[in-house]
């Protein structure tokens, strides 16, 4: 990691300033550089952006920003979980930041979770400077693996899982074995019968369109009945049962000022 002593906002920074890429800098318009660190994958920097936040940067793409990743986090973790009845065990692939594991342990019907994250420094980077999406690996259902989720895979048992959540970076170098049939043939075994999927992607239109459709449109297991059953330190921002129907509904965090826009008015 970068210990070079300079202080900028307030916070330790390195002498580099461009996060080594014109684009993030155009896109974010970044304040300070607060750690480069060359990780055994890849490069992880983590910046301080005037208008988005902290920014979490891998191999100069932008992974996550402070002020959005509710969108991301909340929607990749609970349209699946919501989707089934009552799921126990989750499976994680990456997720090294904890924002998925964040979301997963708002459930209480889970019992165990499995995360494997290639590279335990994504996880140490996100513990010291996103406290906040890491706060998931101090849950006592969370069980860290640190290696290849392919390898993983190869020795986990035959419909062990309610959910898998593929949370891994762009399909390139390592992460490629991830977005190819066999990884999705592993995947399948370790689905319970019923159990479901949810992978990051891009567009829809250049997914598969193999294999039968599946209706999940209407969530079975509503989050409000979820957050109804505890207590969390971090509200909802994203999503709710509207957002699970139409990707055109207002966020859970926008619903929430409308109301208090139309209460104060009334």
């Amino acid at each position: 990691m970068d210990n070079s002593s300079e202080k900028c906002c307030g916070l330790e920074v390195g002498a580099e300033r461009n996060m080594n890429c014109e684009d993030i800098e155009k896109e974010i318009p970044s304040c300070c550089l607060k750690a480069k660190v060359k990780l055994f994958i890849s490069t992880i920097q983590c910046g301080q952006s005037l208008t988005y936040g902290k920014v979490l940067v891998l191999d100069g793409i932008v992974q996550l920003t402070e002020k959005d990743e509710c969108a991301y986090q909340e929607m990749i973790a609970h349209l699946p979980l919501c989707s089934i009845q009552s799921p126990k065990t989750v499976l994680v692939v990456g997720g090294g930041d904890g924002g998925v594991l964040r979301e997963v342990c708002r459930h209480g019907s889970v019992t165990h979770v499995d995360i494997c994250e290639i590279d335990k420094m994504v996880i140490d980077v996100s513990k010291k400077y996103f406290p906040d999406l890491a706060v998931g690996f101090e849950d006592p259902r969370v069980h860290l693996h640190v290696g290849d989720a392919v390898e993983f895979l190869k020795c986990t048992s035959e419909g062990k899982y309610d959910a898998i959540i593929v949370d891994s970076s762009d399909p390139v170098g390592p992460a490629q074995e991830l977005v190819e049939k066999p990884f999705f043939v592993t995947l399948a075994k370790a689905l319970r019968p019923g159990g479901v999927l949810c992978n990051m992607a891009e567009s829809f239109i250049l997914c598969s369109k193999e294999g039968p459709y599946v209706d999940f449109v209407n969530p079975i297991n509503p989050i409000e009945k979820v957050e109804g059953t505890a207590k969390h330190i971090r509200e909802l921002r994203f999503y709710n049962s509207e957002m699970h129907k139409a990707a055109f509904a207002l966020p859970a965090f926008l619903k929430r000022e409308v109301k208090l826009l139309r209460d104060a008015a009334s």
